[in-house]
């Protein structure tokens, strides 16, 4: 196994490019931080590159190199110049990026994000959307990308169970579902109450809009149905993953 002690190692290099969406999509792969979630990433049969442990956790990244990846020790100092927490848990992997599912392919329910651009604000619905039990996410343009480190640290490990589509022009992609028999049900202010809502059958899809501007006009346009939580107190609304939250375990209950 071999060790890097600096900083311009082209390894090292590769993994922090890992930190941008564009440096993600050149190599292809994304970075996974903490030993939990490189276990849950190859549960989940993601392809393990490159691993980077402390010395400390030699044997651990020895476990991994039998697995596949090229493994590397070196200075906790080089671990947090990769990684994107502040107090790295001594460990971190690229895997290559998973493939999202094709629009036709969405399974039956689905909450799709539009404009959702907080990190911590998706991968709350993401892994909220997996403890529910939905089935997809669908990320409408302008949304944090769903492979940051930040978004898959929020997911805590939902990020590789539950799969994604990518829809740039969100609103199309609501009324193509619309046209093969989906319900569009969309959070927005100017809705109905979201408890005397329609029946949305076997397939339906969620729609959670941007924390400060709420949907597009577009999304609204393409919605079966604009609904939204009551406020009985004094807040006028909640945050969007709360709220996403509040109604898709509803959802789910019937």
């Amino acid at each position: 196994m071999d060790k890097i002690t600096s900083a311009k190692n082209p390894t090292i290099r590769a993994l922090k490019a890992l930190s941008t969406r564009k440096g993600r999509e050149a190599a292809g792969r994304f970075l996974v931080e903490g030993e939990v979630m490189l276990r849950e990433a190859l549960k989940c049969g993601l392809a393990l590159r490159e691993v980077l442990a402390e010395e400390s956790l030699a044997e651990l990244a020895e476990e991994f190199e039998r697995r596949g990846a090229r493994a590397y020790l070196a200075p906790r100092s080089l671990l947090e110049a990769v990684c994107d927490t502040r107090t790295p848990q001594g460990i971190c992997a690229s895997f290559d990026l998973p493939v999202p599912l094709p629009l036709n392919g969405a399974p039956g329910r689905v909450v799709a994000l539009d404009g959702v651009q907080d990190p911590g604000n998706v991968g709350t619905i993401w892994r909220t959307a997996d403890a529910a039990g939905f089935s997809a996410i669908l990320f409408g343009g302008g949304c944090a990308d769903p492979l940051s480190p930040k978004v898959q640290r929020a997911a805590m490990g939902s990020g590789f169970r539950v799969p994604f589509v990518l829809a740039e022009d969100l609103p199309a992609a609501l009324l193509d579902l619309k046209a093969r028999g989906w319900m569009v049900l969309a959070s927005d202010l100017r809705g109905g109450d979201f408890y005397a809502r329609p029946d949305p059958g076997e397939r339906f899809a969620l729609v959670i809009g941007n924390e400060a501007r709420g949907i597009s006009d577009a999304t609204r346009a393409a919605a079966s149905a604009l609904v939204k939580l009551p406020m009985r107190g004094g807040a006028e609304s909640l945050n969007a993953a709360v709220a996403a939250g509040i109604m898709m375990y509803e959802l789910m209950r019937e």
